[in-house]
């Protein structure tokens, strides 16, 4: 129908003419009341920010020289932040001398990794940032 008659009809209806899709061709209108079309719009976003999950992402830092029983600290925090839902982003930092040795270390965040494996998957790989080398974990979906 022509847009003449659908405003029309509209009008003797008391409603408002709304373009549901107006990129389609041709475009779809519908005769609604306009107020109450808008007020549905808005609670069903709301609706939907409601069932939205936040994701924060946690950082655990480690140190080229880190001994068994930290490691072990770290990790366990880690874990608690994957039960949690959150990403955790381990951090590798070195200083000084320790730059040197930077490949080295790699294995450090390897075995963190492979520890945190029934937890966790590897959601960006290892990747050296300035001074540091860090990568990101994420809890695995049961």
């Amino acid at each position: 129908m022509s847009a003449r008659d659908a405003q029309e009809k509209a009008r003797e209806a008391g409603l408002d003419l709304v373009k549901i899709a107006p990129r389609a061709v041709p475009p779809v209108c519908k005769i609604i009341d306009y107020g109450k079309y808008r007020y549905e719009q808005v609670r069903k976003q709301k609706e939907a920010r409601k069932k939205q999950k936040i994701v924060e992402i946690k950082e655990v830092r480690l140190s080229p020289n880190i001994d068994v029983n930290d490691m072990n600290t770290k990790m366990a925090s880690a874990r608690k932040f994957f039960d949690k839902g959150n990403k955790v982003k381990v951090t590798l930092r070195f200083r000084g001398r320790e730059m040197a040795h930077m490949q080295a270390s790699r294995h450090i965040l390897e075995d963190f990794a492979k520890a945190c494996e029934d937890v966790a998957a590897i959601d960006k790989p290892i990747k050296q940032e300035g001074r540091s080398l860090t990568m990101v974990l994420s809890a695995r979906k049961n």
